[in-house]
Order: structure tokens, then sequence, then C-alpha cells
């Protein structure tokens, strides 16, 4: 009966998730905290190493430490490969080895590689998967071709150590991690094109999402057959990323810490690749504990927004974003339903939209209240650093690392919480799902 029980709970597809997670997590920790995982050949600590583990699997890019200095080749070898882990999904990867070992999937593993890859019918999970992997396996592979010849033939590196260089940061920028093997980022490389445009690709590529991703190779050439998915992320993208830029330019542009002490190409080089960075990627190119605070406020919105469903970004989603605008338009015409094109949005994902960023935001208010409390830091560098971790960026204003003990378990919540949805994880700690069999009187009640 008790093992009965057990399996019935972890029926529903969200807590076993997150359940996958938690132990990508668990097993991260384990390896990093060896100590053959840091350079000094002494355990990094259990704090330091689930700090990192969780910041991996949940391709956050927060770091409490130097990833270069402080890690072994060993402990880089292992955030990678929990990035991979992370960026792909537990459940992904979960079905693909079931798929190349049995040749066949259960309808529970279906049904749990449907519920992480958001695909819409359970037939089709076989397939998604293994264009999910290639895809991804594909993307890195270009991005690390591009980044070794460049860190090869323009900055003098070892062939080794060129094709380590470019594999790490392929994995990290396509699987929008945004962990570097540098102390300063890619500042270094703030005017560098083949560096700065293969990692921002890459994380657009990414960040899109699969489903769009594959819509769009399918029928690139005929928009008028898009989804409304994919309509929606690639509006709400093109928007975020020009308008991004041009915030960037316009506040940093004389700033001598920034952009200001870069020629005019270098300058909107660095504005455009900060514009894709909060799209949950977290490299940056510019010092942005010296940026301007208006720029970390226009930084906070666009991580918090992140970037699409189903990709590797986390943040609300740019297609939830994109949801809640066509909802208030239609409010404010007066229009009795949500019309997107030709196409009319069904009541559940309008709930599942106003849900979804009203818990984030209370999230992201009550975390701002507690680190505020915890540390000596301003509002503004406290609100940057929840709403990076929430949204899984891993941009920094440099408190990470002094945020305490307590505030660092804060950050590595909310970067779990992040990566695996906070509707997921509610669900997941729903035991029973319950169904009202009747309908109450209605009754208006004034708003505003």
């Amino acid at each position: 009966m008790i093992r009965a029980s057990m399996f019935d709970w972890l029926r529903h597809p969200a807590q076993v998730i997150v359940l996958g997670f938690g132990a990508a997590v668990l097993l991260g920790s384990l390896l990093l905290a060896l100590p053959a995982a840091t350079t000094s050949g002494e355990s990094a600590g259990w704090l330091t190493a689930l700090f990192t583990a969780t910041s991996a699997v949940c391709v956050t890019g927060l770091a409490v430490v130097d990833t270069e200095s402080h890690w072994s080749a060993f402990g880089e070898v292992v955030i990678a490969g929990l990035i991979q882990v992370g960026g792909l999904g537990i459940m992904t990867l979960a079905t693909l080895f079931t798929v190349l070992v049995s040749g066949r999937i259960g309808l529970r593993a279906k049904i749990f590689a449907q519920a992480e890859t958001k695909t819409l019918s359970m037939t089709d999970v076989r397939s998604v998967v293994r264009k999910v992997v290639l895809f991804s396996l594909a993307c890195e592979a270009i991005a690390a071709v591009i980044l070794a010849g460049r860190f090869l033939i323009g900055y003098g590196e070892s062939p080794g150590r060129a094709v380590y260089l470019g594999i790490f940061h392929a994995i990290s920028s396509f699987n929008n991690a945004g962990f570097a093997l540098w102390p300063d980022s890619l500042i270094r490389f703030v005017a560098d094109p083949w560096i700065c445009l293969t990692v921002a690709i890459a994380v657009i590529a990414g960040g899109l999402g699969f489903p769009v991703v594959f819509e769009l190779l399918k029928s690139w050439r005929h928009p008028h057959r898009w989804s409304v998915l994919t309509r929606i992320t690639v509006a709400v993208t093109v928007v975020l990323l020009v308008a991004g830029t041009l915030v960037f330019l316009a506040t940093e542009w004389r700033n001598p810490r920034t952009l200001g002490a870069l020629d005019d190409p270098a300058k909107f080089l660095a504005a455009f690749f900060t514009a894709v960075m909060p799209r949950t990627a977290g490299f940056n190119s510019l010092d942005v504990s010296q940026m301007y605070p208006s720029s970390w406020l226009a930084t906070d919105l666009l991580m918090f927004i992140g970037g699409g469903s189903a990709s590797t970004a986390g943040g609300i989603k740019v297609t939830t974003f994109g949801l809640l605008a066509f909802v208030i338009w239609a409010e404010m015409r007066g229009e009795p339903q949500v019309n997107v094109g030709h196409r009319r949005l069904p009541e559940p994902v309008q709930r599942q939209a106003i849900s979804l960023t009203l818990v984030s935001v209370t999230l992201v208010a009550l975390s701002t209240y507690v680190l505020l409390t915890l540390t000596p830091h301003g509002l503004d560098q406290v609100l940057f650093e929840v709403v990076s971790a929430f949204g899984t960026v891993g941009l920094s204003t440099g408190i990470t690392a002094a945020t305490g003990v307590t505030g660092q378990l804060l950050l590595v919540l909310l970067m779990f919480i992040g990566r695996t949805g906070p509707l997921t994880l509610g669900s997941a700690l729903a035991l029973k799902e319950r169904t009202r069999r009747y309908q109450l009187p209605e009754e208006r009640v004034i708003v505003g």
C-alpha cells in the first residue's frame, strides 16, 4: 500500500519534472563538492557547490566564485554537463534514452515528455524529442566551431584550448546559461563581432522555443501559416530586441564606464548584445555594475519577461507577455472575446497567463523584501539580483557573493522555481486535483 501510494503521488508530470531537476541539482552538488572539482584540491563547501549546481541545472549563470579560477577542468566539465541537462530538460533526455534503448515509449513517459517539451499531441513526442536533441546539438556544434576558430586565429589560443573554450561557451550560450571562463564574462570581447554575434545568435536560437523553431524551419516563407504561438513569440521577441537596443544606446551612450569608451560600431554591437542577454543568457560585454539605474530597470523588465515558451530561457515568457497585451487590448475595446489574428484565445489560456504573471510578481516582490532585510545593498541592486535569479538570467551588479548564506539560499530557491515554473511547482506540491461539479450564482464586483 505504501509503495502504491508513492507511485500515485508521482503520477502528475509536474511532480516528476520538479523531482527530476531536484535530483540533477543534488547530483551536481555532490560532484562539485568533491576536492577534484576545484583548482585548490579542497572541497568547495556545500553552499558553493549547491549554488553553482543549481545555477547550472537551472541554466542561470549566477556565481559566488569565479568559474575559471575556482573550478578545475573536472568541475568545469561537470558544470557544462549540468547546463546541458538543464537546458534540454530532464524528461526530454529520459524520453530520448527510452527511445534509444527500447525503441518504444510507454504512455506515462509520453505524458512526462509532453509536459516538459510543451508538445501539443502525445503522438508527436518521440519525433519532437529527437528534433529537440538534434537541433540543440547542431546549434551548439556550429557555435563551437565558430568560437573555437576565433579563439585559435584571433587570440592565439592553442588548438586544444580553443576547442575547449568553443564547446563550453557554445553549450552555455545556446542553453541560455551565461557561464563564462573569464572573470569579466565577455567584456574583453565587447568589440569583437565574431564572438558577440555568435553568442547572441545562439542565445536567441535557444530562447525562441522548440515548437516555434520547428515551425519557422518548416514554413518560414509563409508567415500567414504561422500559429498564434509563433506569431506572438516572433513579434514580441523582435520588439523587445529592438526596443532594448535603443534603450541601452540612449541611456548608456555617454557613460564613460560602459558605452562611452567605445567607438560607434562597437557601441551598437554592445547595445544589441546587452539587449539580447536579458532573454536569460547572463553573459555581459559591459560592466553591469557601472550601468545607470535606469538601465538596470530596463534590464529588470527584459529579464522578467524572458524568452519563448518551451525554450531554454526563463522568465514569464514572451508568449505570456504577448497574451496579456491582447487581453488588455480586448478589454479596452470592450470585446467579449480575445482574438489574435483570425484565432480566438480560450479562457483557460488567459487565466494561465494572468495567474503566472501575478504569482511571479508576488514572488519577486516578497523575495526582494526579504533580501533587502538580509543585506545592506540598495533596492536597485537587490531587485536586479532577485529578478535575475527568478528569470534564470545570471546577470549581476556584483553582489551575489555578498548576500550571505541565507541570501544565497533564497537565490537558489528562486533559480529553481524560475526554471521549473511557479505553476509547475505549485501543481507538483498539490497531491490532488479538485473538480467542482456545480456552479455558484454570479455576482458582479467593482474593479478599480
